[in-house]
């Protein structure tokens, strides 16, 4: 899992409240399980017509915010079905970071196994970034893990909480594998010594 230490990037402003996770990525499109792919269907019918055309309004389609890698979502994030593919889209289309006032809870602990950093916010921090957001491209915002703190282009800094672990998982790029590989050493220390005292096994 690629690392995430301190992110500056265009933000995308989606008030919309309750996005659930069939509306970030439709059941459709849930006939893979890896990884990679479903970035040009996140949010596919909010995006594009039935004709394949995109909705020139969708946020995401206008030219300020095609290369978005933050997100300023309305309350109630992620609702809905536990898929993994949420954040798998999210990630694949290659925003970093989600900024609400609430996320569901299984989506929010996937969104840290992804890579994906979501942030919790009282509703008038979140109104200021997303009238920041609002200026489109030419207003970037920085998102510092290590000093948990959000910088917006007018230079407003807002300080956010993240659990100690997943902020430790997602500054050294480790999903669960990750994690599991950091204890490499031991687990074949104990099975060199079980194989030695059980060799029928």
């Amino acid at each position: 899992m690629e690392k995430f230490e301190k992110l500056q990037g265009i933000a995308a402003p989606m008030p919309l409240v309750n996005i659930d996770t069939d509306m970030i990525i439709p059941k459709v499109f849930l006939k893979s399980i890896q990884r990679t792919g479903f970035g040009k269907n996140l949010f596919d019918e909010m995006r594009y017509n039935r004709d394949g055309t995109e909705i020139a309004d969708f946020v995401l389609n206008k030219p300020q915010y095609r290369e978005a890698s933050i997100l300023v979502a309305g309350d109630n994030f992620g609702c809905g079905s536990s898929r993994e593919h949420a954040p798998w889209a999210i990630a694949d289309f290659g925003i970093k970071c989600v900024i609400s006032t609430s996320f569901a809870d299984i989506f929010f602990n996937n969104c840290f196994k992804n890579g994906i950093l979501p942030i919790v916010l009282p509703q008038e921090q979140v109104d200021l970034l997303m009238k920041d957001a609002e200026k489109g491209a030419n207003a970037r915002m920085t998102v510092d893990l290590e000093a948990q703190e959000i910088t917006s282009s007018d230079g407003d800094v807002i300080a956010f909480e993240v659990d100690a672990f997943k902020k430790h998982c997602l500054l050294n790029g480790l999903d669960d594998i990750g994690l599991t590989m950091e204890k490499a050493a031991s687990i074949d220390a104990y099975e060199a010594k079980a194989g030695a005292e059980r060799p029928w096994v």
